[in-house]
């Protein structure tokens, strides 16, 4: 891991805005995800995934099989018993597995290469997820069944889309796409219709993640300018109603890729994980 940096998982609770250190460690770990059970969150770090016990946090190795070189899109199933990686270890690019949440050999579901996990659908029978096809390197939003099968294209080449991810009754997806000129917050029905624009403002708006009791969007907020979803840089964490009213500016730190790519609520919608970042 990078020495230099210092990693710390914090806790947002709602109802107080109190912030909770978690767990800081030297070096870059990523994407926390909350379990379902409540009570541990599944990160990832120099290509493995950990478990990390909220009653005594500490990093604890997730055995994945031959899959040790995941990137930071991962997430554990609504029942909490699979846990869906994206992984390079078959050395064709990023491709999306399953396997069980207590450890095992992991299962390709994606069809190619490169496909990037982001979200379940609340019954667990679909997977969000954005991928480059057919030698473009434009990046849209699919799904597919948690089985595998055919997946379903939902955006068409419009722009870079990313991070799209289930309402709480899995209606829509929210996503972030560029199509406007800059990352900003889209919302479509679940088969991909009705695609609009959320809001529109300056900052490059990118991971948007509804809350379980369908209440709230919490999204990261980059510096206007900033290209891509790069690490390190001055962002915020922006909480807001599920049609983009009421937003309001949160946290602000050093993060941005690793700080909340993944959807981190707890199950309770109480309140929801991400990583800041100290050089």
């Amino acid at each position: 891991m990078e020495k230099s940096l210092r990693s710390i998982i914090e806790t947002y609770e709602l109802s107080t805005g109190r912030v909770r250190e978690v767990l800081a460690v030297d070096g870059r770990i990523e994407a926390p995800n909350w379990a379902p059970s409540g009570d541990w969150l599944l990160i990832n770090g120099e290509g493995r995934l950990f478990r990390v016990p909220l009653d005594r946090p500490e990093l604890l190795p997730v055995d994945s099989g031959p899959a040790i070189r995941c990137n930071n899109d991962h997430g554990l199933s609504p029942d909490g018993a699979t846990i869906a990686l994206s992984s390079h270890h078959d050395g064709e690019g990023s491709e999306i597995y399953l396997m069980p949440a207590s450890g095992g050999g992991p299962r390709k579901v994606s069809p190619k290469a490169p496909s990037w996990w982001h979200g379940w659908s609340p019954d667990g029978r679909r997977l969000a997820y954005v991928a480059a096809r057919g030698g473009s390197r434009v990046i849209d939003v699919y799904t597919i069944g948690a089985e595998g099968g055919d997946e379903l294209r939902l955006t068409q080449g419009e722009g870079h889309c990313d991070g799209p991810d289930y309402s709480a009754d899995g209606s829509r997806i929210y996503y972030n796409c560029d199509r406007g000129g800059h990352a900003q917050i889209w919302v479509m029905a679940a088969d991909g219709a009705d695609q609009r624009l959320l809001f529109a403002d300056d900052c490059v708006n990118w991971f948007p993640h509804p809350s379980p009791d369908g209440r709230h969007l919490v999204y990261l907020a980059y510096p206007p300018g900033t290209l891509g979803h790069p690490a390190d840089l001055p962002v915020a964490l922006v909480l807001c109603d599920p049609d983009g009213g009421h937003r309001r500016r949160i946290r602000e730190f050093t993060g941005g890729q690793g700080t909340i790519n993944v959807p981190s609520w707890a199950p309770d919608a109480s309140a929801f994980a991400y990583v800041r970042y100290e050089p």
